[in-house]
């Protein structure tokens, strides 16, 4: 049945449907209210769940790696500086194979301070061993929370794993979703059973040891088989949420338009929607461009990227947030992608949306049709920037 609901409420219903036992958590903007919802459905006693309400994002990433260890279903939820605090333990989270699953409400870091949507907080995750999805809707939203959930609890994974909506303009904005029911909700996320758990008191185990440099590498090494497993497994989670759903989730990102498509976007998150419209507007007017829209951020699936760019002229990659001293994060995968092939289309890093700024049909449409005429540089390039 369709329903017409926020993004917050879309998570957190699919949070309702995978009834975790533990959800850690502490409020900040826009994530407060996936957190309050979860809330009253604890209180009304829809869930059976231990709500724990801790006194920063530290402490709640904190619990869920004790919940976790100890042998728990754990989630968690944040947003902007909460992620920058909890990210000391996500490293943990990660490093002891949790399969921790929490929503990131995209918001810009300060300072200045600001409440609105960026990737920043997404980027400085990034290399933390977590798993990465960015969604476009709510409807995209609610699905990967089920998706997600799956995927960082299967034995060859085992990860934590994040999924990314856009602050304000996914998680306050009202859309119409398709939420599963509960029982084939419930029946794909399936139970939990986890590995060594902290309180097996007849089989004990070590959690959070000390490790001197002759240990410590492989350590690492081994934590690297955890991340090469996620996309084998991403696919199979797809095509099994697809068989339950009818809803076509193929791939490590949406192809848009791009089968014959000369100049291309590449993007995550809302952005897409727009993106969308721009090109259909190209499109009719006999443009042949098209659309990247990434899903799974990390890992990278460098191949498979530069195999569907390899026919492209041009691609504008479209980063949310800008890294200091060097090209953005998402176009300096898109480049690495191609390092080692000898087709490669020209390349262009446009910086987006900071702080929450409009990017409206109209700036990628202008975007598009600079890259006929666009020589290929280092330099960054802006869009909807006043200078």
């Amino acid at each position: 049945m369709r329903k017409v609901m926020t993004g917050h409420k879309a998570v957190a219903e699919a949070m309702r449907q995978i009834e975790p036992n533990v959800v850690a958590v502490y409020p900040i903007t826009p994530q407060s209210e996936i957190a309050e919802y979860y809330a009253e459905y604890v209180h009304n006693g829809l869930v059976s769940t231990e709500l724990v309400p801790v006194e920063s994002e530290h402490s709640a990433m904190s619990a869920c790696v004790g919940a976790s260890a100890a042998g728990a279903r754990v989630m968690t939820a944040t947003a902007s500086q909460g992620l920058a605090l909890m990210v000391e333990i996500l490293y943990i989270a990660a490093s002891m194979r949790l399969p921790i699953v929490m929503a990131l409400a995209n918001r810009a870091l300060s300072g200045p301070i600001n409440i609105h949507c960026d990737h920043s907080d997404a980027y400085l995750a990034r290399d933390a061993g977590a798993i990465q999805i960015f969604a476009e809707s709510a409807q995209e939203a609610y699905d990967y929370t089920l998706i997600a959930q799956r995927l960082a609890e299967h034995n060859q994974v085992r990860l934590p794993a994040i999924v990314n909506l856009d602050g304000f303009t996914l998680t306050h904005s009202v859309q119409v979703v398709e939420p599963l029911d509960d029982e084939p909700a419930k029946k794909f996320v399936g139970s939990y059973k986890p590995i060594y758990p902290l309180l097996d008191v007849d089989n004990p185990s070590t959690w959070g040891p000390f490790a001197m440099p002759d240990y410590y590498f492989e350590l690492k090494r081994a934590q690297v088989a955890g991340i090469e497993a996620v996309p084998e497994t991403f696919l199979e989670v797809q095509k099994e949420y697809e068989k339950a759903t009818g809803r076509n989730y193929r791939g490590f990102f949406e192809a848009y338009q791009l089968e014959d498509a000369e100049r291309v976007l590449v993007v995550m998150g809302s952005t897409a929607g727009t993106a969308k419209v721009a090109v259909d507007e190209l499109r009719a007017a006999g443009e042949k461009v098209g659309l990247l829209k990434v899903w799974l951020y990390r890992p990278f699936p460098y191949a498979e990227v530069a195999e569907a760019l390899s026919h492209v002229k041009q691609v504008a990659v479209l980063d949310r947030a800008i890294s200091f001293g060097a090209q953005g994060a998402l176009y300096s995968d898109i480049a690495t992608a191609f390092a080692h092939r000898d087709r490669r289309p020209a390349l262009f890093n446009y910086i987006y949306g900071l702080g929450g700024r409009d990017t409206t049909t109209e700036h990628l449409t202008q975007t598009l049709s600079e890259l006929k005429s666009a020589r290929p540089g280092e330099e960054l390039r802006y869009i909807g920037l006043r200078e």
